[in-house]
Formats: structure tokens, C-alpha cells, sequence
């Protein structure tokens, strides 16, 4: 396994941010670190990262404990925090080999060659890393983060206040990097985990709350229930279309449109065509709705 975190607990004062979880990760994988603001995410990335110690628990990279051999387990991760710490006073090149230097690279002007070229900075190689935009800040950052050729790479939240064609530019070096690296992402955003993901990892006040494929978590939440969006040529009672026989539950989403919930078994076509048929109007619109993993996130999410 490249990550493996057993009864892991962190705990501030009186809090604990995060609370006896547990997941790993085998070689190869791109898995979505998802949670709400607070959740415990980043605290979770920091002590993989060895920035922080646990208060109880055992987290390994690679196969070596954090806590008993901090150094080594470093030099196996590549790390990109959300607040990209970079130095603006510095060229590109002379803070990788700022870094290269911590790193005690042996063939430090190869590596840094080869992490330009990875992440596209060839062309603003010469510049100081305060005359570049957001998208090259972030590039510069994973430059860092990949110098001494990690196994395993923590990204949090790589693509936090881009513009889309930056975070174009992000997702596909990720996705190229996936090819080769263990990967742990962090982000808010759904469509970046739907398309570079195999598996999403929830958590919600310390706690996991799902951990599977993005498929298998949509259809556990979808297990049991149907729903479909329904639009009405004329105004109807919400409250009437509610006490048909297999439906559950019904959401005005607005005009004349609605979502109905009901059991799989239930035949709610028929259902509502014979409802539209006594109200005397016509459906002009119809369809199944499909669990998005943003609908998901919110439904494992919410405050209870």
C-alpha cells in the first residue's frame, strides 16, 4: 500500500478534528479527499505530510510508520498545501534549487530541468516567481513538489482560485502524473474528482462517512429510490401531486417544474401520466435524475 491510515485521531485542546479513521491507498491510485470547511481534510493531508504529529493512531507512506521515521517518509511524498508557500523575491530556478538543496538532490540541475518540463515552466523559467500568475504560482508548486520524484503526491486543493482555463491547465498535468504517481486530491470542486478520480474518500466532522468508488457511492445513495423532474404545461397543487399512491416525496423546483421521489418498483411514469390526465394538463417535459456526487457530497455532508 503507498498510504495507510489506521484509528488515526488528532485532537486541538478540547477538539478533535479528526476521529479514529481509517482508509489506504494501493499504488497508482487517484483518490478525492472531499469534506466540508473543518471536516478534517487538510489536518488529515498535514500529518501525512509530516507536518504535524498525530495524537493517536498510525499513518505510513510506503510502508514506513510517519511517526517513527519522519525524514525517510518525506522523501517518498511529494506535497502541495492550499496556501502554496512560495518566496516572490526568488527566480524559478533558484527556488527549485533552494529546494533541491534541502532535498540533498545528487543530480539536482537534472531533476530541475526535468520538473520544468513536467509542469510547463520552460518558457517562464527566467522570470521571479512574483511576476506569474496564479496558474504558474501553482505550477511552480508542484514543481516543488514532484523534485525528488515522489511515490506518492498530497494535493490540497491544486486549483483554488484559478481561472478555468488555468484549471484546465492543472487538471490535465495532474491527470498526466496520475500515470505515474499515487495520488491524494483534495478539492471542493465535484467535476474535477468525476473526471481524474477512481475513488473518493468523504469526511465529515472527523468522521469518514463513505469511501468506495465515485460510481458505487452514487448508486448506494440512489439504492432504493427514483427521481424524476417533472414539468407540467399548467400550474398544479404541489400538495395534490404529493398524495399519489408511490410517490414520497415532491420538490417545486420552479415554474411548473417539480422533482418526485419515489420507490424503484414504482412505476411513477404511469403514475404521473394519470395524474396530468385528471388535472387536466400535459407534461412537457420528463426525466430520470441522476445522483451527482455534488448531490451526494451534500446529502453525507449536511448538518444534522
Amino acid at each position: 500500500m503507498s498510504i495507510e491510515i489506521y484509528n488515526l485521531t488528532k485532537v486541538y485542546g478540547d477538539q478533535k478534528a479528526i476521529d479514529n479513521i481509517s482508509f489506504s491507498m494501493r499504488a497508482g491510485e487517484v483518490v478525492g479527499f472531499l469534506g466540508p470547511n473543518g471536516a478534517g481534510k487538510s489536518t488529515t493531508m498535514k500529518i501525512l505530510s509530516g507536518y504535524i504529529p498525530q495524537t493517536s493512531g498510525t499513518a505510513k507512506i510506503m510502508g514506513i510508520d510517519i511517526a517513527e521515521d519522519p525524514l525517510e517518509v518525506k522523501r517518498k511524498i511529494g506535497y502541495l498545501p492550499e496556501l502554496n508557500p512560495l518566496y516572490d523575491d526568488m527566480y524559478i530556478v533558484e527556488y527549485l534549487q533552494f529546494n533541491a538543496d534541502i532535498y540533498q538532490l545528487k543530480n539536482a540541475k537534472e531533476d530541475i530541468e526535468r520538473v520544468i518540463q513536467k509542469t510547463g515552466l520552460n518558457l517562464e523559467r527566467t522570470k521571479k516567481i512574483g511576476q506569474l500568475s496564479k496558474g504558474y504560482r501553482q505550477r511552480v508548486g508542484l514543481a516543488q513538489a514532484l523534485l525528488n520524484d515522489p511515490d506518492v503526491l498530497i494535493l490540497d486543493e491544486p486549483t483554488n482560485g484559478l481561472d478555468p482555463n488555468q484549471m484546465g491547465e492543472i487538471r490535465r498535468l495532474i491527470a498526466s502524473l496520475s500515470k505515474e504517481k499515487t495520488i491524494l486530491l483534495s478539492t471542493h470542486i465535484m467535476q474535477e474528482v468525476e473526471a481524474m478520480c477512481s475513488r473518493v474518500v468523504i469526511i465529515n466532522k472527523g468522521h469518514i462517512v463513505a469511501d468506495d468508488s465515485v460510481i458505487n457511492v452514487k448508486k448506494e445513495m440512489s439504492a432504493g429510490r427514483k427521481e424524476v423532474l417533472i414539468r407540467f404545461r399548467d400550474a398544479i397543487n404541489k400538495q395534490d401531486l404529493a398524495k399519489q399512491i408511490g410517490i414520497d416525496k415532491v420538490v417545486h423546483e420552479d415554474n411548473n417544474g417539480f422533482t418526485v421521489t419515489g420507490a424503484k418498483d414504482t412505476d411513477l411514469a404511469s403514475v404521473l401520466f394519470q395524474f396530468a390526465v385528471d388535472a387536466d394538463t400535459v407534461i412537457i417535459e420528463q426525466r430520470e435524475k441522476e445522483e451527482t456526487l455534488e448531490s451526494v457530497f451534500q446529502q453525507l455532508t449536511k448538518n444534522v
